[in-house]
């Protein structure tokens, strides 16, 4: 996994069993912990060496000036981005003197394990010192998911052979420096911030310290805290320190050959942009007692019970690729840790794992993340989807600014403000509030959550629905056309009646009539009569979806099939990703494509299109999408799946559930990508497990790529849970928990009862000849030994041999 041998491949955990410090950045991103409230990149105990240090509070930022070269009216004057905050993480180790550091010395033993249903980072050392000490060292890091501001690391050292002098030193350091400049030549890389923090008070009590600081430029103010137990040999001392940026305990001992010394270290976090120094001092210490109360023993299992009921309701089985098995868990567990606890707060591109794109939320959270929550973890969907309402007033804003009715949600931001300084990819990409639209609408299906449907659903909707029939009009001929937008793909921009646009926008309208007729009180006090609703649903009924008679395709925009074809066959691999190496004007008029749009589209709205609609359009769009995106590959495994493209879409799984394990974006070390680890969940259950919720009813059309012996995975439904087996010639579902379940299998509508199961056959796939795509963008060819071309070459023989 990413180039790295040392990485094993297991069912339920991530482990390293040397280390690599060429690839430190990465494996920091691979081994983040997190709860959506807090995230610890996985740095080394120690500190150095070191990638890109990193902890992160979610929402916590900078506010920086957007640079324009001319201003004009609508720009966002202000980007906002993530801040690298007070880090908790280090204990520093001497031993006889020897500060003890990987690069020194020799590293006898080294191995991390992430473990997925533990919910911790283990790491096991034995180091020999450059002057022969021995010792061998145990951590065990944890940041809960029970208590929200809550982190701890259990750190031991013992001799080996010998006795030896020890010092640990603990350390909340602020400021902290050693961070890696921006990339300025990569737009998903972050901005650059020296000392971004202002210190308001250090306090120390005991074994205590309290750090309080406020962001310089944002005025936002957040503490961090730790407090030891110690348990060390008759003799052991401890020094406690405080300055504006740094508290540290010092701990020493003579530690005799057979005892060890044991130093329990908690953290806790907490932050705000209204509360005053001594609330927010007051919030940390009741975290950090809460923890301590608990205990570390206390907070393992209170994880273990946390993750157990996840794995219950989330967990995906596979049967014949021991890699991808790993991989779909270690999607969902970082998922997981990007939202669960966020509570009102948003779920950034890269969670809490790394500063990439400046820690900004996109519509990735609303398209690609919330599908899997709401089915695996719906209070953290509904938590997310509660956020969006709260940012409802700056959308509001930005709608009349843009002189729009409704809201004009953001395409990036942290606080709901518009952080994206080049308009034809941020502000004209509207597509974000049917995305949102979209994401209530499943998680009310999925939920039936009445109350808020009537509080927070119909809000978002209503709004949104403004926005479309304000942004578009009715046409001399009828039709209702959305002008001057920006798809899915950047690589379009400003384009007539995107499809993905519009038919997302249909759905949208729809949802809000009908929420408006559902909700009265509500809808009244939104100021929406009977004839804004009707105006809704004309505008559905009548919206424009570009069609080319002679290809007979659907244009992903109207025009765009009369665009000139992008040279790709003198378009070198270095030249990809093409955003960093060929001006967006000559990319806007070609026909060429960045990630999945109108193929996404086939899948969102796979209702308004015929099977052979599908069958054409995705063998067009194949040979026009370079994926210079990590969103791709799992939209097009789903679609390419559906049209019997098996092996296809075998290998476009691969790219979703590996981007990361195998760094294929060449960015993991900026942190991990959560759309495309949910994609891996999504490219499994939509694509594989042919799974559709579209207007309310469970779908379900399986089938299983060749390799693949059998998929089993899990959904939650109105409070129960249904299981879908999968083997090559049938198809079983369960109702594990809940009430009956009417569901539809290839057409066929079945109720399952509680308790029961019915088992279904599966029909076989149609042959069809596997499309071409743009040279030397091809997915990687996927086998369950891995990817590589000599597996390549091993599995088109045994294919060969099969037929």
């Amino acid at each position: 996994m990413i180039d790295h041998p040392a990485f094993a491949i297991e069912p339920w955990a991530l482990r390293e069993t040397e280390l690599n410090r060429d690839l430190l950045a990465q494996s920091e991103s691979l081994f983040a912990l997190g709860n959506g409230h807090l995230g610890l990149r996985g740095n080394l105990d120690e500190g150095e060496p070191a990638g890109l240090p990193g902890t992160y509070l979610n929402g916590f930022h900078a506010v920086r000036p957007l640079p324009y070269a001319e201003t004009a009216y609508g720009n966002p004057e202000a980007g906002e981005t993530v801040l690298n905050v007070t880090d908790g993480k280090l204990i520093r180790l001497l031993v006889d003197d020897e500060l003890f550091d990987v690069r020194y010395g020799e590293l006898v033993e080294h191995e991390r394990v992430l473990d997925f249903r533990a919910g911790l980072l283990r790491r096991r050392v034995h180091w020999r010192s450059p002057a022969g000490a021995e010792v061998g060292i145990t951590s065990t890091r944890i940041v809960s998911l029970a208590q929200r501001g809550a982190a701890a690391i259990l750190y031991e050292v013992e001799p080996v052979g010998d006795g030896v002098r020890l010092v640990v030193q603990s350390e909340l350091i602020a400021n902290q420096d050693g961070q890696r400049a921006a990339e300025q030549d990569d737009p998903r890389a972050a901005a650059a911030l020296v000392s971004p923090l202002q210190s308001e008070e250090h306090y120390q009590h005991g074994e205590m310290v309290i750090l309080l600081h406020r962001a310089k430029s944002s005025g936002l103010l957040m503490a961090a805290a730790m407090d030891h137990e110690v348990d060390g040999p008759d003799g052991t001392t401890i020094d406690v320190e405080d300055a504006e940026d740094a508290g540290r305990v010092t701990i020493a001992a003579d530690v005799a050959g057979g005892e060890r010394l044991r130093v329990l270290k908690y953290l806790a976090y907490g932050w705000s942009g209204h509360r005053s120094v001594t609330s927010v001092r007051a919030q940390v210490r009741g975290s950090l007692a809460e923890a301590r109360h608990t205990g570390f023993d206390g907070l393992c299992a209170d994880q273990h019970e946390y993750l157990d009921r996840f794995w219950t309701n989330a967990d995906v089985e596979v049967v014949g690729d021991t890699e991808l098995q790993q991989a779909v868990r270690f999607c969902l567990f970082h998922v997981l840790q990007s939202g669960a606890r966020a509570e009102m707060r948003p779920i950034a591109a890269k969670g809490l794992t790394g500063p990439g794109y400046d820690g900004h939320a996109f519509w990735d959270t609303e398209s690609f993340v919330l599908p899997v929550l709401t089915y695996t973890a719906p209070d953290a969907a509904r938590d997310a989807l509660r956020w969006r309402c709260t940012t409802t007033g700056l959308a509001r804003q930005r709608a009349r600014q843009l002189g729009l009715a409704g809201a004009a949600f953001p395409w990036r931001t942290i606080t709901g403000r518009e952080c994206s300084g080049y308009w034809p990819a941020g502000t004209s990409a509207f597509h974000v509030n049917a995305d949102i639209a979209d994401a209530v609408i499943r998680y009310q299906n999925a939920t039936g959550d009445e109350r808020f449907a009537a509080d927070v659903g119909i809000v978002l909707l209503v709004e949104t629905a403004r926005l479309w029939r304000s942004l578009g009009h009715h046409d001399a001929a009828g039709g209702f056309r959305i002008d001057g937008v920006t798809g899915p793909d950047e690589y379009s921009s400003v384009a007539d009646n995107n499809v993905y646009t519009n038919l997302m926008a249909k759905r949208n309208l729809v949802a809000a009539a009908d929420a408006v007729a559902a909700f009265g009180k509500q809808a009244r006090e939104l100021g929406v009569d009977a004839e804004e609703a009707g105006a809704w649903r004309d505008a559905a009924a009548d919206m424009v979806v570009p069609y080319d008679t002679r290809l007979r395709v659907h244009a992903q925009s109207e025009n765009f099939t009369n665009h000139a074809i992008w040279d790709f066959a003198h378009t070198p691999p270095e030249m990809y990703p093409l955003l960093l190496h060929v001006p967006y004007f000559d990319l806007y008029r070609k026909q060429v494509v960045k990630q999945a749009d109108l193929v996404l589209a086939l899948f969102t709205c796979g209702d308004e299109f015929t099977d052979e609609d599908k069958a054409r359009d995705f063998e067009y769009y194949e040979a026009l999408t370079v994926r210079d995106s990590s969103l791709s590959a799992c939209t097009q495994a789903i679609v390419a799946a559906e049209t019997s493209h098996l092996d296809l879409a075998y290998d476009y799984l691969g790219e979703a559930a590996f981007v990361d394990l195998h760094d294929l974006a060449h960015n993991t070390k900026d942190g991990l990508h959560m759309a495309s680890l949910a994609g891996g969940w999504m490219a499994l259950v939509c694509g594989v497990g042919g799974f559709r919720d579209h207007g309310g009813t469970l779908r379900f059309a399986p089938r299983l790529p060749e390799p693949l012996e059998r998929l089993c995975f899990r959904l939650g439904w109105r409070g129960g849970r249904l299981r879908v087996d999968v083997v090559a010639k049938e198809a079983t579902y369960a109702v594990e928990t809940g009430d009956p379940l009417e569901i539809v299998h290839y057409g066929e509508t079945l109720e399952v009862q509680p308790g029961e199961s019915a088992t279904r056959p599966i029909p076989p796939a149609p042959r069809r000849e596997r499309p071409r795509q743009p040279p030397g963008r091809e997915p990687r060819r996927r086998t369950p030994e891995g990817s590589g071309p000599t597996a390549a070459v091993s599995r088109a023989g045994a294919a060969a041999r099969r037929r």
